[in-house]
């Protein structure tokens, strides 16, 4: 029985201004970039992260989203977060791959990789042969919803400045200083692309509210994490293309490039969005009808 879902394609185009947007914990937070180019990254698991605490965190985002899309009524999933802290092993370890599918939105969307972390030497025998026997299967899967490598148009350029805090973290000193602590990108246009492929949600039981969850927090998923390290980090476009089948019906490459900014000509180094040419819809052209449908979902807002 084939999937009912169709395929989907996205771009999420994101305007980055004294912010940084990925911090890499193996340079000091450093904001990520790719060293032969030096073009800004954006990792998926700390996109995917922001989604996942708004609907954790009960946020307002996720209270709205679940009034208006009225969540769970007819389906009867729950949207409870997988990749969390504190969570209870033993009791997830208990549930069958029905109940498992049900309980855990980010586990129906994007996949999880519970049985990995699970070492023989911390389960019972019991527990063993079950996994042994294949009855753990459904704590491995990859996710319907793929998020792709953020990065940026162009170069970014990063500011580095010298944090001072007035009462000391040290009990015998009565000031504080992080040297150079502060990292952000001066400025820079990222793109994240997002796919969602059908042949995996039907393994991993999405359902269109699962999609249309991750639609509804996409315009505010920067807005309402924000911090003292990314407080300008704005999502200019978030196109959303639904394909007329689950196979698809445009090749993706062309809806990315086409609507994927790009530099204007005689700048050299770019430093506002004024530098830069943002697509709209129309530049998909005769793109807009291989699609059922193509939307900012910006514009929902």
């Amino acid at each position: 029985m084939k999937s009912a879902l169709n395929r989907y394609v996205g771009l999420v185009v994101l305007d980055v201004t004294m912010s940084n947007p990925n911090g890499d914990p193996d340079m000091e937070s450093e904001p990520r970039f790719r060293e032969f180019d030096g073009l800004g990254m954006i990792s998926p698991v700390s996109f995917k992260r922001k989604f996942r605490d708004l609907v954790h965190d009960e946020s307002e985002v996720f209270s709205a989203a679940r009034e208006q899309l009225k969540l769970g009524i007819e389906s009867g999933n729950q949207f409870a977060i997988l990749e969390q802290r504190g969570r209870n092993r033993d009791a997830i370890m208990e549930m069958n791959r029905d109940e498992f599918k049900q309980t855990y939105w980010d586990a129906r969307l994007f996949g999880n990789t519970f049985l990995e972390s699970l070492k023989n030497s911390e389960l019972t025998k019991e527990q063993k042969e079950r996994k042994k026997d294949g009855g753990y299967e459904h704590f491995i899967n990859t996710g319907a919803m793929q998020i792709g490598v953020g990065l940026s148009v162009a170069p970014i350029d990063v500011v580095r400045m010298t944090n001072t805090n007035k009462a000391g973290v040290e009990g015998d000193k009565d000031r504080g200083m992080a040297p150079l602590a502060f990292r952000v990108v001066q400025h820079g246009i990222y793109c994240i692309p997002v796919y969602f492929n059908p042949s995996i949600a039907k393994k991993t039981g999405v359902t269109y509210e699962d999609i249309n969850l991750f639609k509804f927090i996409l315009p505010y998923v920067y807005q309402h994490t924000a911090s003292a390290i990314r407080p300008q980090v704005s999502i200019l476009h978030a196109w959303w293309g639904e394909h007329k089948n689950s196979l698809g019906s445009c090749p993706e490459h062309l809806f990315m490039r086409a609507l994927t900014p790009t530099v204007k000509k005689g700048v050299n180094t770019p430093s506002t969005i004024d530098d830069y040419v943002i697509p709209e819809k129309k530049d998909l052209g005769e793109l807009l009808r291989r699609f059922k449908q193509v939307e900012d979902v910006v514009d929902c807002i």
